[in-house]
């Protein structure tokens, strides 16, 4: 068995909960994030556990756009290979799209307390008095995409979940250039939260990790892409759930990708 094999293994135990359940990371990366005047983008996604390097499909997915205009649109069929999922979604007229996974329930599993923290069954094991509760993983990936001049209404926050919103525009970001960004959970700012920056040429020079900060009492953060190319910020947060969820607790995790030139 390859490398791969072993990790692809691995990954899908995480995905069912029986192993580092939050090890991987979901994402959606686009063929173009300025299609110029171009009328579709191709779109692939996976979970990972190095960035835009696919491992396991995104199954059910809601996958959609958000338009210029803030409204849903559908992409077209959706492929799913055993590493990737793959589709076409039309770019019908100008402005800027959000290309999402949509918000993604995934499988269930136990945390338990660690301090003032909580940890995932397989990140380390608890002792033996340690309380455990239930919690299921939610995952969300997006990315924006341009034709013609940018605009801002799919930018606007779901308002539920954990989100970033970006304050400088997505399809405007230069390499060595202050990037700002606002972290969201249902809506309100969240405060000294870890956000990590990865780059896609990492898998070729050995630095993944471009940058790791947290974000401030207003929940807003700053990123300086310093090569250009593809990134891809992850954030995770644990907290209870809304009355009424599968289990008490949610485990989210949130990845932005775009592109700086």
């Amino acid at each position: 068995m390859t490398i791969l094999h072993y990790r692809r293994a691995a990954l899908l135990l995480a995905l069912a909960g029986t192993s580092a359940a939050n090890a991987h990371m979901p994402y959606v990366l686009p063929t173009l994030f300025d299609v110029g005047k171009g009328d579709h983008i191709t779109v692939q996604s996976a979970f990972a556990e190095d960035a835009f390097l696919p491992e396991v499909a995104m199954r059910d997915a809601p996958f959609h756009l958000v338009g210029p205009d803030g409204k849903d649109l559908p992409t077209g069929p959706i492929t799913h290979l055993r590493d990737l999922s793959v589709f076409e979604a039309a770019i019908p007229a100008d402005g800027t799209y959000r290309v999402t996974s949509g918000q993604r329930a995934g499988r269930k599993g136990k945390m338990f307390r660690q301090g003032d923290t909580w940890a995932m069954r397989g990140e380390g094991e608890p002792p033996a008095n340690a309380e455990q509760v239930e919690v299921q993983s939610m995952t969300l990936a997006d990315a924006y995409v341009t034709r013609g001049q940018p605009t801002d209404a799919a930018l606007r926050p779901i308002g539920t979940g954990l989100e970033i919103q970006a304050i400088t525009h997505p399809n405007a970001i230069g390499s060595g250039s202050d990037v700002r960004f606002a972290l969201l959970f249902d809506g309100k700012p969240l405060a000294h939260t870890d956000i990590t920056l990865f780059r896609s040429a990492g898998l070729y020079d050995g630095r993944k990790v471009a940058a790791q900060v947290k974000s401030g009492t207003d929940g807003r953060f700053t990123l300086k892409p310093e090569d250009p190319g593809t990134y891809l910020i992850l954030v995770r947060h644990r907290s209870a759930a809304l009355a009424g969820s599968e289990t008490p607790y949610r485990s989210y995790t949130y990845t932005l990708t775009f592109d700086a030139a």
